[in-house]
């Protein structure tokens, strides 16, 4: 079986074997577009790094949703009410529901989310080589399997 994202070919995928897949991972992207603009762009590349990481390892157990996005001038309540709405649609279909960000403003908040808040510093990832930033990326994903996996033996 291949990765499942968001995509046409990956959904009728995920339709056909829903009852296996019960574990959904969402990004959460604040946007800046002032002088953390560069910063917010830097979070989103490496948060993307990790959940594709993260759907390639645990294909057919978990699908990637699209990130959530935000503006990261707005207060987090905000963005917290409309991550509500998405959760609500959510956990009609999937057990366990991660979100993984680096915005550290999520770990204020993390006792009024419901699903699991997975917060991992942003790591600049330009001035690396391609080796570093795979050698970065995966002990980093080592990390996240951990917490997933005793997650879902947790709920077992």
């Amino acid at each position: 079986m291949h990765e499942m994202k968001w995509i046409p070919e990956d959904i009728e995928t995920y339709l056909n074997v829903k009852e296996y897949v019960d574990t959904v991972v969402v990004p959460l992207y604040g946007i800046s577009m002032d002088k953390e603009m560069k910063q917010s762009a830097e979070a989103a590349e490496f948060i993307t790094l990790l959940t594709t990481r993260i759907e390639r390892q645990f294909t057919g157990r978990l699908i990637l949703f699209p990130p959530f996005t935000y503006l990261k001038k707005d207060p987090i309540e905000k963005a917290l009410a409309d991550l509500f709405e998405w959760h609500n649609v959510l956990k009609a279909d999937f057990k366990h529901i991660f979100y993984l960000t680096s915005d550290s403003d999520w770990r204020l908040k993390e006792d009024m989310l419901q699903g699991t808040l997975i917060w991992l510093p942003s790591i600049p990832l330009k001035s690396m080589n391609d080796s570093q930033k795979f050698e970065l990326i995966d002990n980093q994903s080592q990390q996240l399997f951990s917490i997933l996996t005793d997650k879902w033996i947790e709920s077992e």
